[in-house]
C-alpha cells in the first residue's frame, strides 16, 4: 500500500485526501476532506472490511462528499470529511490491536492541523472516539465521562421524529402521527429509539430486524413483528429504513406499498437514479442526509461549538423546517426531493466560496 498525501483540486470535488499505513497497526487509513468552505470538515470514522484498500478509499470519497451536503443542509458551520480504516476481509481488530489502529487514526487527523474532526461511524463508537482523542483533540461524540456528549443515537432519533412530522404534513396534510402506520426496518440503537417514540405518539407499527432477539423490543412497543422482506413491503403509510443502506433499488422499489419513506439509515438509494423511480411511483422520499442529521447536529453543537444541550436540541428539531422547505421546493418544481436537497446544499456551499 502507498503511504501518501493526495492533493485534489476543488474541481475534482475533494480538497485533500490522505492515505497512510498505520505506524502501529500496519492497516490502511484514509482521511478524505471534501470541503472546508463552510468551516472545519467533519465525518465519521469507519472500521470496515474491504476486498482491497482502494475500495475503502472509494468509500471515503463518496461518504465525505455526502457529508458536505449533510452539513450544509443541517445549517452547520462545517464541511464534509470521512475516515476509513480499510480492514482486510475477515479481520476484526480488538484489544491492543484496536487501540493501536485508533491511535494511528488520531495521528493522521492530528497531522491535518484542525481542518478535520471525526466521530463514530460503522464499526466505531463513543469509547473509540475517547481513544482517538488521546492523540488529537479533534474527535467528538466521546462518552460524557471523557468530556464528550455521549451516545448520539437518541438525538438522531429525535431528528427522525421531527422529519416524520414534516413528511406526514406534506404527504397527508397533517403532522399527527397517531393516525398513521409505520414500518420500522432495523431496531438497532437509533431504530429502537424511533420505534419507542412512534409508540409514544400512538402510531400503528410494524417492525423487523435481522436479529430475532429484537422481537421483544417490538412487542414492548406494541408493534407487529415481520420478516425484513415483509416489513420492507408492508402496506403502511410510511416506511422507516433504520438499518444499513442500499435498500432502495430498481428491484425493491416496484414492490413497495408505502406512500412515503423517511428514516435514519444512510445511503438508502443504491444509485441517484433510484430517486426518480420513487418519484414515478408517487412515493415521497425524504433524503436521508436530512433525516439522519440529528446526532451530528447535537454532538457538534455541544462538543465543537460549545452550545448547551438545550440549544443543540432546538437545532435538531429544526430538521422539520429544513425538510418542509425541501419537500415544498420539490413539489413546486415537479422535481424529486433528492434534487431539491442537492440544490439547497450546493447553494449554501457555493455561497461560502464567494
Amino acid at each position: 500500500m502507498i503511504a501518501t498525501d493526495i492533493d485534489i483540486d476543488i474541481e475534482s470535488m475533494h480538497e485533500h485526501v490522505v492515505v497512510r499505513r498505520g505506524a502501529r497497526s500496519g492497516l490502511p487509513i484514509v482521511v478524505a476532506v471534501h470541503s472546508t468552505a463552510l468551516g472545519q470538515a467533519i465525518g465519521g470514522c469507519r472500521l470496515a472490511n474491504y476486498p482491497h484498500w482502494r475500495d475503502g478509499l472509494d468509500d471515503a470519497l463518496r461518504l465525505s462528499a455526502a457529508m458536505s451536503d449533510k452539513c450544509a443542509l443541517a445549517g452547520l458551520p462545517n464541511g464534509g470529511g470521512k475516515t476509513v480504516v480499510a480492514l482486510p476481509p475477515g479481520v476484526t481488530p480488538d484489544g491492543a490491536t484496536r487501540r493501536a489502529v485508533l491511535h494511528d487514526v488520531g495521528d493522521v487527523i492530528a497531522g491535518l492541523g484542525g481542518t478535520y474532526a471525526t466521530g463514530p461511524d460503522v464499526g466505531t463508537g463513543p469509547d473509540d472516539m475517547a481513544t482517538i482523542a488521546e492523540r488529537t483533540p479533534y474527535a467528538f461524540c466521546r462518552p460524557v465521562g471523557a468530556g464528550g456528549s455521549g451516545d448520539s443515537s437518541e438525538h438522531t432519533a429525535v431528528g427522525v421524529l421531527a422529519a416524520l412530522h414534516a413528511l406526514c404534513a406534506e404527504r397527508f396534510g397533517s403532522s399527527d402521527l397517531s393516525t398513521r402506520s409505520f414500518a420500522v426496518l432495523g431496531l438497532g440503537r437509533v431504530g429502537g429509539h424511533v420505534l419507542r417514540m412512534l409508540a409514544d405518539a400512538r402510531a400503528t407499527l410494524v417492525a423487523s430486524d435481522v436479529d430475532d432477539s429484537r422481537r421483544a423490543l417490538a412487542g414492548a412497543a406494541g408493534a407487529a413483528w415481520a420478516s425484513p422482506q415483509d416489513c420492507l413491503t408492508a402496506d403502511v403509510d410510511v416506511l422507516v429504513p433504520a438499518a444499513l443502506g442500499g435498500l432502495l433499488t430498481p428491484h425493491t422499489v416496484p414492490k413497495l406499498r408505502c406512500a412515503a419513506i423517511a428514516g435514519p439509515a444512510n445511503n438508502q438509494l443504491d444509485a441517484p437514479a433510484t430517486a426518480d423511480l420513487l418519484h414515478q411511483r408517487g412515493i415521497l422520499w425524504a433524503p436521508d442526509i436530512v433525516v439522519s442529521a440529528g446526532g451530528i447536529i447535537h454532538a457538534t453543537a455541544v462538543e465543537l461549538h460549545h452550545e448547551t444541550s438545550t440549544q443543540a436540541t432546538v437545532r435538531v428539531h429544526g430538521i422539520a423546517d429544513t425538510l418542509t422547505d425541501i419537500l415544498r421546493t420539490a413539489r413546486a418544481a415537479g422535481s424529486t426531493p433528492a434534487e431539491a436537497a442537492r440544490s439547497h446544499a450546493r447553494r449554501r456551499i457555493c455561497g461560502a466560496h464567494r
